[in-house]
């Protein structure tokens, strides 16, 4: 399971920004869970009630999330793809990674992967956010998207976010 030497996952202020969020109906009582989730992080971040849009499963998360990256000052997508008998598993999740990365990319918009992709059920389950889950992905999926928002904000408004130091100023 993943987590292991992960940043505390608290929202930012993110007053102002708006969050979109994409999600997949495959999976739905998982899905469900991190879209419930994801809306409530958004709420904890000071955000307007997300713009949601629903797909029917993880390869159309990405031309979604263009759209809604387009309007958007973050987006999340997330989904659960559960590994089967076949190569479909390995095929789903490289062109969903790849196109959710592609989007961040071509829009300038922060687009955080929240697909779950797991070996079985009981580890979705796990990473979902119920009250006995040990992750929360829709939770954590937002507050990344609004960090990485925060901070690309930061460089157009002549701040400085924290860092490492190096680099210029």
């Amino acid at each position: 399971m993943a987590g292991h030497g992960a940043p505390a996952t608290r929202a930012p202020d993110a007053s102002g920004l708006t969050v979109g969020i994409v999600a997949t109906e495959w999976n739905a009582e998982i899905v469900g869970r991190m879209l419930e989730r994801a809306r409530d992080a958004a709420a904890d971040a000071g955000c307007a009630e997300p713009t949601v849009i629903r797909v029917a499963g993880a390869v159309e998360l990405p031309v979604a999330a263009q759209a809604l990256a387009r309007r958007h000052d973050a987006v999340a997508a997330l989904g659960t793809v559960i590994r089967g008998g076949t190569a479909h598993f390995d095929y789903v999740c490289k062109s969903v990674t790849e196109g959710l990365t592609r989007v961040a990319l071509d829009e300038s918009t922060p687009v955080a992967q929240g697909v779950l992709t797991v070996d079985d059920l009981d580890q979705a389950i796990a990473r979902a956010g119920f009250p006995d889950s040990t992750e929360d992905k829709g939770y954590e999926a937002v507050v990344a998207a609004l960090g990485a928002a925060l901070a690309v904000r930061s460089l157009t408004s002549g701040t400085r976010q924290g860092g490492s130091g190096a680099g210029p100023t």
